[in-house]
């Protein structure tokens, strides 16, 4: 027997009914999906207008329900970064799965080859020929894993370093006949949140500069790559200048928090995607003048970035600020005279990804109206 969520459970009976936002219980995770299908719609069309393949990366939303929506709209597939991120989606009918971390360990190969053989299109990067190796082994030629060279961006996070590990790294994969080479992936983490544009475009520039020259190693060792894969939201539209990505492996556009809000996207400072994702939350005490305190904490919100901006509910220019692990304090002049116990207030997204993680669902709402819930596919799938 099937068991509810806890948000179905709580909030079910309100799906459909006019006004049902303000009787959700909070903190919870709203969902705009109006603003999300323009944001996919519009990046959609952006990727096929310039003729590169879209794998939106699904460490983002860790959702089936918005990877289907991606998908329909024209993404080829979905990136993952964890390997059972990608399990999560593949259980829900996503193909064409790209893992962009090394998948190294015994047990982590054995269910990467059993996924192999149930998830079309799947692929996976390396970085160290002992990987390689080992891929090659567990993988076998009657359903061979497609693997792609992780290439350093200079974080020194994952990838190869030089151009000669590239190159040697890619014979290896191609000599082995369990596995297919892929191409090469670069995701320049960095340089998505640098705020002002033109000075982006010089540090992708550079980033670039490096990357043509491995690809240029590759082609002349009979290596061109099928693919190159890569980008973000913070440079899509800089690498769509520059054209040298094949496949675009953008996330965040989806939501659009606070972090890439701040970012200029165009050269003309405009914003071609809008902000979908929020969390509301409820006045819980109001004993004075000068600040509120609602239902929303450390708990609530990713801590990585500045605390969250109020976007409705509340006097404008009214700031948050985190009072412990459960709540937060609404601050403006004299609004403990303006809010009240249970009075709603909504708080837009610092940093998405790790917030998303810290909720069971979505809860998607045109207006005030909620319209369906969407569990968080992957959440804890981090392994």
């Amino acid at each position: 027997m099937s068991v509810l969520s806890d948000d179905r459970r709580l909030h079910g009976h309100l799906i459909g009914q006019q006004g049902s936002r303000r009787a959700l219980n909070t903190p919870v995770l709203v969902l705009d999906l109006d603003a999300l299908d323009r944001n996919i719609a519009a990046m959609a069309q952006l990727a096929a207008t310039a003729g590169v393949r879209l794998r939106p990366h699904a460490k983002t939303h860790k959702s089936v329900d918005i990877a289907r929506r991606q998908v329909a709209a024209g993404a080829f597939g979905l990136c993952c970064a964890k390997l059972g991120e990608a399990e999560a989606l593949a259980a829900g009918d996503i193909e064409n799965l790209h893992i962009t971390s090394p998948v190294v360990s015994a047990p982590a190969i054995a269910r990467l080859i059993a996924l192999n053989a149930r998830s079309p299109g799947l692929s996976v990067v390396a970085d160290h020929s002992d990987n390689v190796a080992a891929l090659a082994v567990a993988a076998s030629a009657e359903a061979p894993l497609t693997v792609y060279v992780d290439v350093d961006p200079g974080i020194r996070r994952t990838g190869v370093a030089t151009d000669e590990a590239a190159v040697a790294l890619a014979r290896q994969i191609a000599a082995a006949p369990s596995l297919i080479y892929g191409g090469v992936q670069k995701y320049c983490g960095r340089e998505q949140h640098i705020e002002d544009y033109g000075a982006r475009r010089e540090a992708i520039l550079a980033q670039t500069a490096v990357l043509k020259a491995t690809i240029a190693a590759l082609a002349a060792a009979g290596l061109a790559p099928p693919v190159v894969t890569g980008c973000g939201t913070g440079t899509h539209r800089i690498d769509l200048e520059l054209g040298v990505f094949t496949e675009w492996q953008v996330g965040s556009y989806v939501f659009m928090d606070d972090q890439y809000l701040a970012c200029a996207l165009t050269e003309a400072g405009a914003s071609p995607y809008g902000r979908s994702l929020f969390v509301d939350a409820r006045v819980v005490s109001a004993n004075h003048g000068p600040l509120v305190t609602v239902d929303a904490g450390f708990k609530a919100f990713s801590t990585d970035a500045a605390p969250p901006q109020v976007v409705a509910g509340a006097p404008d220019g009214a700031k948050f600020a985190f009072m412990g692990d459960e709540q937060g304090a609404v601050i403006a002049p004299g609004i403990g005279e303006t809010l009240t116990i249970s009075d709603l207030v909504t708080l837009a997204e610092p940093h998405c990804d790790p917030t998303v993680t810290l909720y069971d669902s979505y809860h998607e709402v045109r207006g005030d109206t909620l319209v369906d819930i969407w569990p968080v596919t992957a959440r804890g799938r981090s392994r």
